[in-house]
């Protein structure tokens, strides 16, 4: 391993080039947020649920196209109800918590690494963080996971600051917001708002042989807290609803993670291209990383007394990495906590490294533009099933344009370097990563719009009226509610809705013939059916007229 130097670069961090970079890449991150239609299936169910409880009032009780729904907490559909209230029925309104979330997670790993080791890894662990290609992903992508990240990092970066901490009060109110933060986990996600913190600390305190943070948990206040927030919304919807606690409590996490009846099974190794991946373009550093922090320095103190953020950081990491591993319910956002604490670790590493030495882990995000810039050359070598010529073009094209972004950002790198610049070179990298992500993301938009149904509903709005019934027949697109703002009559559709058409049978219809007898009766009728079905409808001399078709659905209207 190259020997560490400690060698700054002495560059003013909060001056005017400095604020106007960090303007330049909020404005990015924001923007890239409505580069996209919403698709199906995360995208659409979350947008729907959140639709939903602004629609009709009753923020306890999630439904997704009006059906009980409890595979998870409502904190976030919370938050992206109060967006439409605020700022309407939009694809940036409804990506705006998880983006918001994102660029807060930045802002705490910011502040954490400022304070536990100075300013200039304070920018390091930002600019790391941010440019992170997982990060990145799953902040401009509507799932529950940047959500529950960002309180996690929360929750850790709370804790490393009660642990370094110098007075016992600010060390009491550092453990009280991160008790607080675990509430807000555990109100996105579930449970694991508590186990991943909670055994992270366990094992740390096993392999360092270190009690005291056990010590400066705050207990009764900071349960307190815990409970204050997380409770209420568990105890009123289980009164409400008394079917949830068995489903949500067995069903989502004791079955979750010891079955594979979610259909998320995967091997064991699942997650480590997730990690090297998304980690892009710092993935090079990472085992430089690991080795550097696990070693123990003169600034961590004695080994036996002193507290050890770096050895927790990594503890951290590999209880998330190992329990996801070993998991029956295996998606490759599940290990996302993971990423603000290696920007954390990484931050320390690049302030102390000799800028030249860097120089050779430009290779990776080098290698990765090069791969990206074939793309459009030979995108007529790709097995590419039903897509159009101009969806392919219009992906291959974006995805090289996106590599070509990042050789630039290399080689601006590459020059700072040579000139002893390491901040500059981590700016001009993570600038280019995420202006490469963003155009790789519009790119993605022309495949995503036959995975959504923004475009149908725009091509059929001139057959809805009020009075109109929607079918969803054989097939769902969790977009089509959302697009229509109304829900809509599921016929033969079961997954996820199971545990709700249980609980409401009146609230869906079973099968086709049921179906048929309401679409003759209705005096207007709209129904998307699966592509093989309406040679079946036709058949049974079934009014109807194609308003939409592609390669997967149909849309028709009652004549």
């Amino acid at each position: 391993m190259p020997k560490l130097t400690h060698f700054k670069t002495n560059l003013p961090l909060l001056n005017y080039s400095s604020l106007m970079y960090w303007a330049l890449m909020l404005f990015i991150w924001f923007f890239a947020l409505s580069l996209r239609d919403l698709i199906s299936t995360d995208e659409g169910r979350y947008a729907d649920i959140a639709m939903e409880m602004l629609q009709t009032g009753d923020w306890i009780t999630p439904r997704l196209n009006g059906l009980l729904y409890f595979e998870k907490p409502p904190l976030q559909y919370w938050a992206s109800a109060i967006s439409f209230a605020l700022f309407g029925f939009n694809d940036f309104t409804a990506r705006l918590w998880p983006g918001l979330t994102g660029f807060l997670t930045v802002i705490a790993v910011w502040f954490t690494a400022k304070r536990l080791w100075g300013s200039e890894e304070g920018e390091y662990a930002a600019l790391v963080t941010v440019s992170c290609a997982w990060m990145f992903t799953n902040s401009h992508f509507l799932t529950l996971d940047m959500g529950v990240s960002f309180f996690l990092a929360l929750s850790l970066c709370c804790f490393l600051l009660a642990q370094d901490a110098k007075e016992s009060h600010q060390q009491a109110w550092w453990m009280r917001a991160c008790w607080a933060a675990m509430a807000g986990a555990t109100l996105s996600k579930g449970l694991i708002g508590l186990l991943i913190p909670g055994a992270s600390l366990f094992f740390y305190s096993v392999i360092n042989r270190d009690l005291k943070p056990w010590l400066r948990m705050q207990w009764i206040s900071g349960l307190s807290i815990f409970l204050l927030l997380a409770a209420p919304w568990f105890y009123l919807v289980s009164v409400r609803n008394p079917e949830f606690a068995q489903f949500f409590f067995i069903h989502e996490h004791v079955e979750r993670f010891l079955t594979t009846t979610h259909q998320h099974e995967g091997p064991l190794w699942f997650f480590i291209p997730d990690l090297l991946i998304g980690l892009l373009p710092w993935t090079s550093l990472l085992f430089v990383m690991l080795i550097a922090g696990w070693r123990k320095t003169d600034s961590d103190g004695d080994k036996n007394s002193a507290f050890n953020p770096k050895r927790f950081l990594i503890v951290w990491c590999g209880f998330i990495f190992v329990f996801f591993s070993v998991s029956g319910s295996k998606l490759p956002s599940y290990i996302l906590p993971i990423f603000p604490a290696l920007g954390l670790l990484i931050a320390p590493l690049l302030a102390n490294y000799s800028a030249l030495a860097l120089k050779k882990h430009l290779a990776v995000p080098v290698l990765f533009g090069l791969l990206l810039c074939v793309i459009y050359p030979l995108r007529h070598l790709f097995d590419v099933g039903n897509l159009s010529p101009q969806i392919v073009q219009q992906l291959a094209l974006c995805l090289s344009l996106a590599g070509l972004i990042l050789l630039f950002g290399a080689g601006f790198a590459w020059r700072a370097l040579h000139k002893h610049q390491t901040l500059f070179a981590v700016r001009g990298l993570a600038m280019a990563s995420i202006i490469a992500f963003s155009v790789a993301a519009f790119g993605y938009d022309g495949y995503g719009q036959i995975k959504g149904s923004k475009t149908i509903v725009e091509k059929i709005a001139v057959e809805i009226k009020p009075e109109t019934e929607i079918f969803s027949v054989g097939v769902y697109d969790h977009t089509f509610p959302y697009y229509l703002r109304r829900t809509v009559w599921l016929v033969d559709v079961a997954g996820e809705f199971e545990f709700g058409k249980n609980a409401e049978p009146a609230k869906w219809i079973p099968n086709k013939t049921e179906f048929i007898d309401r679409w003759q009766a209705a005096p207007s009728a709209v129904a998307m059916i699966a592509a093989g079905s309406y040679n079946e409808m036709t058949e049974k001399k079934l009014p109807m007229k194609i308003l939409y078709q592609d390669s997967r659905r149909m849309v028709v209207a009652k004549p």
